[in-house]
Parts: C-alpha cells; structure tokens; sequence
C-alpha cells in the first residue's frame, strides 16, 4: 500500500497539472472507485465539471485537491489510492492505461503559451480498494481544512505543525506494540508496514517493545528515525516492488535499493551482519534483525 513518501511524489507531481485547471469532463469507468462520494457517478461529474480545482494537499496517506467555487473553497477532491490506485497525467489521445476508472478531462491555463492546455487525469486501481470523492472540507483541531473523511488523521512527521513531544507522550502512554503504534494513523500519519520496520531497525526497537517502556529521549529518537527514512524515501520517489505504485508520469520509486529491514528476511542485517527474520504480525509480517531488535522481556510475540 502506498505511504506517505508515495503519496506526496504524487501530489507533488499533480500539483503544475491541475492547480487552476478547469474541469471541463469527467467520465466514471466503474462506479465502484467513487464508492467514498455521497452519490452516483452523475453526482459526482456534476460536482466536478466546470469547476476550477486547487492546490493539491495531503495528510499521511490521504491525498486532495481543493474545488474552488464563489469565496473559499468549501469542497475538495478526495484521492485515497487503497492498494493499487494510480492518479496518472496524459496528454489528450494518449495510449490508455490499464484498469482506468475514472478520466477527468481538464483545461491547464498555464499551458496555453505553448499551444497546448488540455489534459487527462486517470484514476487507474487494480484491485479497486481507492477511489474519489468530492467531499466538503472542515476544520481540524488547528484550524486547516481537511476533507470530512480526512478529520480523524493525526499530523504526519513532514508537517510543520507536527509536535513530536506530545506525540513522543502519547505514544508512552501505550501497552501496545510500538509498531501497532505508528501504524495507528489516529496518532501520527502516513506510516505503514514499509516504513515502520525501517524505523524501527534504525532505532534497534523489537516491533512488540511496549511504548509505555520507552523513555521520552526514545520515543523522540524513534519518530526522528520515521521522520529521517520518509525524508529519504520521498527523496528517491518512493518505494516500488511492481508496477502498481508509480508516480503521475507512470514512473517508479527507487527507495527499494535502500531497504535494510522491509523485505529483506534470510539476509544479512547491514549493521551486524546476522540473519534477518521475517515473523507473522498482525495478518501481515515484520521483518527485523534477532541480534539488534531483541523481543523485550516478559513479552510473547
């Protein structure tokens, strides 16, 4: 599934291509990839054509485009890529791409220079877990407007806002596993599986280590850890081990290259040189080195 790193090389790729573009057209493929919309796929093209759209934003894993109308935008354009969702750019007449649901056919004043100005954005989702919605935006704790499905996520660790101490506080507040933790996105945003084992072996931290046996130094060298590998992987464009995860140009991330824990069970941990094991946690796995992530005392795993 997408993360965080994923998700802004997208919304960093989306932003010249759609910010102050017109929605002249929008088609809906397969209805089930607006199943978030308050509405059935005439609803939806309703709410988007001839609409003029925003400057992308994100929060963790959730990615939007604010609809401007008269005054202050009041919705947004609400992208959750789920598993395999892909949120492509085309030029009109280009080849098409496989499992698109959804086509947005938009006019790109910027580009009228050029002799051009019409594109294509693609909502393409293979196993159909994403999809869009227009949502109506709301203010969070802070006072940003978020889409209404988006209110419950926490801050990610590449917000400006983001108060490491006080998440540092809550998260020592918890018996649960710190992975269980970050991958909690009511309390920091944008982590999944990938990044959480990466984290957590530049941390040296067993993924059952209770967050309530961290000191407050720990618990801040941790998130600094999750925020220095998301920093890393958005700098190579995010992390692909197929072709479901590509940015808008239908490229992939290359942070694969850099992994030392995700995906790497059977071989030798880059800091010790021991065998890295891959257990069963949570319906999916953690991978993690035996000589520096020692399982805590007193805790079964």
């Amino acid at each position: 599934m997408p993360e965080l790193p994923e998700v802004e090389v997208v919304r960093a790729g989306l932003a010249p291509a759609v910010t102050g573009a017109r929605v002249e057209g929008v088609e809906v493929l397969d209805a089930r990839s607006i199943s978030r919309h308050d509405g059935d796929a005439a609803a939806f093209e309703a709410a988007l054509t001839w609409r003029t759209l925003g400057m992308p934003a994100r929060r963790g894993k959730f990615l939007w485009v604010p609809i401007e109308g008269p005054g202050e935008a009041a919705d947004a354009l609400l992208a959750h890529l789920g598993m395999s969702g892909q949120v492509l750019v085309r030029e009109p007449g280009a080849a098409p791409d496989r499992h698109t649901r959804i086509r947005l056919l938009i006019d790109q004043p910027s580009l009228h220079a050029a002799g051009r100005g019409t594109l294509e954005i693609r909502f393409a989702d293979q196993r159909i877990f994403g999809g869009l919605a227009v949502r109506p935006l709301v203010a969070d704790e802070g006072g940003a407007a978020v889409p209404d499905q988006a209110a419950h996520i926490a801050l990610d660790p590449m917000d400006a806002r983001f108060d490491a101490s006080a998440v540092a506080r809550r998260l020592r507040r918890r018996r649960q596993g710190v992975k269980a933790a970050l991958l909690d996105q009511t309390l920091v945003s944008g982590i999944g599986n990938i990044y959480a084992d990466e984290a957590l072996w530049r941390s040296r931290l067993h993924y059952a280590t209770p967050g309530e046996r961290l000191t407050q130094a720990r618990a801040l060298a941790l998130l600094a850890d999750v925020r220095d590998v998301l920093e890393q992987a958005l700098a190579e464009g995010g992390t692909s081990f197929d072709a479901q995860y590509v940015n808008v140009n239908g490229q992939a991330g290359y942070f694969e290259h850099r992994l030392h824990a995700y995906g790497r069970g059977g071989q030798p941990c880059h800091r010790c040189g021991a065998l890295m094991v891959r257990e069963p946690w949570a319906n999916r796995s953690s991978t993690r080195c035996p000589r520096c992530q020692r399982r805590p005392r007193g805790i079964a795993v």
